[in-house]
């Protein structure tokens, strides 16, 4: 039973887009930003190979906010395409 309400449930496809390529960059670029100025120790070991490309991140810090600004994007690409606007 609650496999045929989850398929009733279900939209139509995304196909991927240069839109959806520019707002998944946006909210990375916005997640970096918020990451700059929320971690604790952005430039923790292991150091990047040119640091000041990378905004004076370390590994770490660099790998948490790209995550971070990936999933951010994906809830963000869902929600505009379930509201149709994408």
């Amino acid at each position: 039973m609650f496999s045929s309400t989850l398929l009733a449930a279900a939209t139509t496809p995304l196909q991927w887009s240069p839109t959806v390529a520019l707002i998944i960059i946006i909210v990375n670029i916005v997640a970096i930003a918020f990451g700059k100025f929320t971690i604790r120790y952005p430039n923790a070991e292991p150091k990047l190979p040119s640091a000041n490309l990378f905004g004076g991140f370390g590994l770490p810090a660099l790998l948490a906010t790209a995550a971070f600004g990936h999933i951010l994007g994906v809830g963000v690409v869902l929600g505009l395409h379930n509201l149709g606007r994408i």
